[in-house]
Order: structure tokens, then sequence, then C-alpha cells
């Protein structure tokens, strides 16, 4: 479920999973989401994150970022070094170079005119993919590179502070 404003306490962390199941790799983001929401119940941290999953970012997404402490954006890169890379990322009008038209740093940036304030501190996992055809499943690499991802992923939920992400970078 997606808290909008004034329609209830928004969770402290939200994790944006990004991706298109049906697209071979650029299903990382659904991939790693699912794992992460098994993984948050079995260690009673599902209280503290609220996991979105969408093909891509929408304006409307700055929505979701109402009331939080922190945000990630997971999604699939093409080129990116292999496993993943963890960044921090802030509001810009310039393009990224992701699998999708809007990118973070964008929708941070809607957030921040229609808000007129900062949001929340965000953080981009972006994961290796190597093939995004159309009817193909995971490739075995991008399964490898998840599996390093949901470690990195794991960390990041029991010490989700700023201080340790930005430390994670």
């Amino acid at each position: 479920m997606i808290l909008r404003p004034g329609s209830g306490q928004a969770k402290p962390v939200v994790i944006f999973a990004v991706g298109n199941p049906s697209r071979g790799d650029d299903a990382i983001g659904p991939h790693c989401c699912g794992q992460l929401e098994k993984w948050l119940e079995n260690e009673k941290l599902n209280a503290g994150f609220e996991l979105i999953e969408d093909f891509q970012l929408q304006i409307e997404h700055a929505l979701d970022l109402h009331g939080r402490q922190l945000a990630l954006f997971i999604d699939a890169g093409q080129n990116t070094p292999a496993p993943y890379v963890f960044r921090r990322v802030h509001p810009s009008t310039a393009i990224a170079h992701t699998t999708h038209a809007l990118p973070p740093e964008a929708v941070l940036q809607v957030y921040r005119q229609t808000e007129g304030r900062d949001p929340p501190p965000a953080f981009v996992l972006c994961v290796r993919g190597e093939s995004f055809e159309l009817g193909e499943g995971l490739s075995p690499a991008a399964a490898q590179h998840c599996a390093a991802a949901m470690k990195r992923l794991a960390d990041l939920c029991r010490e989700a502070t700023l201080a340790d992400w930005e430390q994670a970078c």
C-alpha cells in the first residue's frame, strides 16, 4: 500500500524498485524487491520500510517522499560496474544514464520544486544488468549481481541511518 500525504504515518524509509519483469535483466529491481520484502519480514524490520515497485519512475513518485528519513532507488544499469554501485543522489534536472526515462535525481527535483524544500537524503543501488531483451528472464550474471546486492541491502536495512548509508558509499 502506498501512503499519500495526509493518509497516515509514513514509514521512515521508502525503497523504490524499478524495472520491467518482462525485459530480461530490467527485472533486477522487482527481483530484489521481492527478496527484500521476504527478508524484512523474516527479520521483523518491515515496520520501518515501505517498498514501492513500478516499471519506471514517474513525477508522482515525489509524493512518496513525504515524511521520510531516507529514500533508496533500486534499478538495473547497463554498463554499471559489477556487481553494483551504491551512491548518494541529489535533486537535479540533468539526465542520468539508467534504463528509464525519469532518473531518481529528477524525482528528487520534482519534490524540491513542489514542496519548496529539500527531499529526504536519497541513494541509488544500481545493479549491473547484461541483457534487456523483451521476453527474456533474469540472466545468470544478473542473478549473481542481485545476490551481492541483497547482502548490501541487508546491511543497509539493519543500519538505516544517514551516517551509516553515507559511510557505505
